[in-house]
Order: structure tokens, then C-alpha cells, then sequence
């Protein structure tokens, strides 16, 4: 492999060596994520993993795959590329624990226009720390670079995630009934949803992403890259000593699109806005560009990243795991009888 050059192909925009040195630099990282079940290293046609199902009646494979959006376009201008990993394995593996599964490896696709092996190891970093943070494992991935198709400092950061989830465990709403509770998992900040209205109202082609903003006790640019929190092993934690009958993770479309999906019909949640902790981000954006409350609430997750539902006698033993955990939890609302599925 190391002979392998065409001239041809450089001369159409493509570096072949780049993509060699970028998985020489991208090995250590990938590293530091092994855990027990992975067969293969990097480098290979595919990823290899052999999953410990003891103890499981029937288990169940669960997928999830997401990009980190146009938060990226921040990452560019601000120049830091080690954490928007972190952004892309959290869109994954916080959407496949809202069904009880435990990720167990994720793989990576970075699409740029010109490759630069130093650029793509810190995107690397970011993956591999996100990967560590949820306690899977970076099985494998894709540098594609794409000359003409795309500008050379552009890039675009996608991923995919496996869990795994005994068929009797899977987390659905059937046993969520009237008087359950709503718990709200604090957020980081914004996530990654939502970044083409970020982008528009702070206008940030234009603007100083450097100034700092005293409410945000930093700069606009590094509360707009702050990472996705990744809640997998606190939630694993909760669902190991809680009887939880529905999670939701907060992303794009906000509150009124993300929680009605864990909420059978006949059934509502009744969310009371004067509870949930609102990060000055949120303010910030809001007032910048007078966008109306009902809508910062259909789009972004308000300071709540993820909610679990469970019954309410049950609700001071899930907040004290998942504070315990790492967690700052808190009630939020309630579930009644409606059919609009979600109140605020």
C-alpha cells in the first residue's frame, strides 16, 4: 500500500498519500476506544465486532445514523475541528438509547474537499472522544476527499452507531400511563440542531465570532461549538434501577415534535415552562433575532437535552441515578389524559 500512487489521479485533485497519513495519524485515537468485541483494527474492508449477548433472551440490533449540520460552517471559521466528533457521535448514540439499547460501535464518514491528514485527525479526536464518552467502540470509517465538488476547507462529518437491547427490555411508551412524569436532562447548549437559524440571526459570515458576551462567560463562537452531551451512561444507569416508560432525545423540531414521539395516543404531556433552566445561548439567540418563543421551543432543546419519563413514584430515585451519574435532572411536567400528545 505504501507504493500505491497516480499521478493521474493527483493531477484530478485527489492525494492518495494524504489518506494513508491521515489513518497513520487517526490509529492512537481510534485506540483509546477499544472495547471488549472488537475483532479488527482500522484499515480493513469492514469493521468487525462480536457482541457479548449472555445472558440476553432475545436481542435485538438497533441502528442510528446522523450528521452534525451546518454547526460545522462554525468549526471552519473558528478554525477548531477537535470536538464536532464528539457532535456526531452524540446525534447517534442518543438516539439509540431512547429504546433501552447500549451502542456498541460506531463508524465514521468525513467528506472533504481537500484532504489534509492534520485536519482529519482532529476531526478524528472529537469522534474518538465521543465514542469514549458513550463507552463504544470506533470500529472503522471513510475520508473521502471531493475536489471540485466541494471547496478545500470544507468538510461534512457523518456517522453510524450499532446497540444492542434485549427484545423484553426495549423501551416503549406501552405501560406510560396518566400521572407519569416528565424528568428533563440538562443540555449542553444548542446540540447541533438548529444551526441554520443560528447562523442567520447572528449572522456569523459577517460577524466576530471571537467577541465575548458576559452572559455567556465566553465567546459567541465557543458557546456555539460547545459539544453535544452524550447521555448514554447515565441513562443506562437510570434503566438499570428505574422502571422507565419513555425517553426522548431533544433535537431537531425542539420539545413539540421530539417528546409526542414517545407518547401513546390518548396521552399528553403537560410541560411547565416556568421549570425548565433556559441557557443564556438560548436567551442570547432569541432576543438577537426576536424569534418568536414558540418557535425557539419547535426548534432548539431549551436547555433540555433529553427527557425520560417514568412513574411518579418512581421519579426522586431515577433524578438522584442520573444526578449521581453526572446529571443535572429535574421535573419538568406531567403526563395526563389529551390528545394533542404535548402541552406548554
Amino acid at each position: 500500500m505504501s507504493k500505491s500512487h497516480s499521478e493521474s489521479y493527483a493531477a484530478a485533485g485527489v492525494n492518495i498519500e494524504a489518506g494513508y497519513e491521515g489513518v497513520k495519524l487517526m490509529k492512537k485515537h481510534v485506540e483509546r476506544t477499544f472495547i471488549d468485541g472488537v475483532v479488527s483494527d482500522i484499515g480493513g474492508f469492514g469493521g468487525l465486532f462480536m457482541p457479548d449477548i449472555s445472558g440476553m433472551e432475545q436481542p435485538v440490533l438497533v441502528s442510528g445514523t446522523d450528521g452534525v449540520g451546518t454547526k460545522q460552517r462554525i468549526a471552519q471559521l473558528m478554525d477548531k475541528h477537535d470536538t464536532i466528533g464528539i457532535d456526531c457521535v452524540a446525534m447517534c448514540v442518543n438516539d439509540v438509547i431512547c429504546c433501552g439499547a447500549k451502542p456498541l460501535f460506531f463508524l465514521d464518514y468525513i467528506a472533504i474537499g481537500k484532504n489534509d491528514p492534520k485536519k482529519v485527525e482532529k476531526l478524528v479526536v472529537g469522534v474518538a472522544e465521543g465514542c469514549v464518552q458513550t463507552g463504544c467502540a470506533l470500529i472503522g470509517g471513510e475520508t473521502a476527499e471531493h475536489p471540485g465538488v466541494m471547496p478545500a476547507d470544507d468538510y461534512d462529518l457523518a456517522g453510524f452507531t450499532v446497540g444492542i437491547v434485549d427484545k423484553k427490555k426495549i423501551i416503549d411508551n406501552k405501560r406510560m400511563k396518566k400521572g407519569d412524569v416528565v424528568i428533563a436532562l440538562k443540555s449542553s447548549g444548542i446540540h447541533s440542531n438548529g444551526y441554520s437559524l443560528v447562523r442567520k440571526v447572528f449572522d456569523i459570515e459577517h460577524t466576530d465570532l471571537g467577541k465575548h458576551y458576559d452572559e455567556l462567560g465566553m465567546s459567541l463562537g465557543e458557546a456555539l461549538l460547545v459539544p453535544t452531551k452524550i447521555y448514554v451512561k447515565s441513562v443506562l444507569k437510570a434503566i438499570e434501577g428505574c422502571d422507565i416508560h419513555g425517553i426522548s432525545h431533544i433535537t431537531g423540531g425542539g420539545f413539540y415534535e421530539n417528546i409526542p414521539r414517545a407518547i401513546p395516543d390518548g396521552l399528553c404531556a403537560n410541560i411547565d415552562k416556568s421549570k425548565i433552566e433556559i441557557p443564556a445561548i438560548f436567551s442570547l439567540l432569541q432576543k438577537t433575532g426576536n424569534v418568536p418563543e414558540r418557535d425557539m421551543f419547535n426548534t432548539y432543546n431549551m436547555g433540555v437535552g433529553m427527557s425520560v419519563i417514568v412513574e411518579a413514584s418512581d421519579a426522586d430515585k431515577c433524578i438522584e441515578i442520573l444526578n449521581n451519574a453526572g446529571e443535572k435532572a429535574y421535573v419538568i411536567g406531567e403526563i395526563e389524559e389529551g390528545d394533542d400528545k404535548i402541552k406548554i
